[in-house]
């Protein structure tokens, strides 16, 4: 699965998640939008993304990226 695929299925679960507050989902988009524009390695993201909640953990896990 690309970059770009994982990036769109990590949106739509912060959009439709009830484990993150309002903040959270916030701070999560944001980070998600800057690494789109500053096309960094997808490890980063996910490293950035569980900075703000361990819920991304399980986001990845269904993803299928360790």
């Amino acid at each position: 699965m690309s970059s770009h695929k994982h990036v769109e299925m990590i949106r739509e679960s912060i959009k439709n998640t009830t484990k993150l507050d309002e903040s959270q989902k916030s701070e999560s988009m944001k980070r998600v939008e800057e690494w789109v524009l500053e096309d960094r390695a997808f490890g980063t993201l996910k490293d950035e993304l569980i900075k703000v909640s361990v819920f991304f953990e399980e986001v990845f896990s269904e993803l299928g990226i360790k």
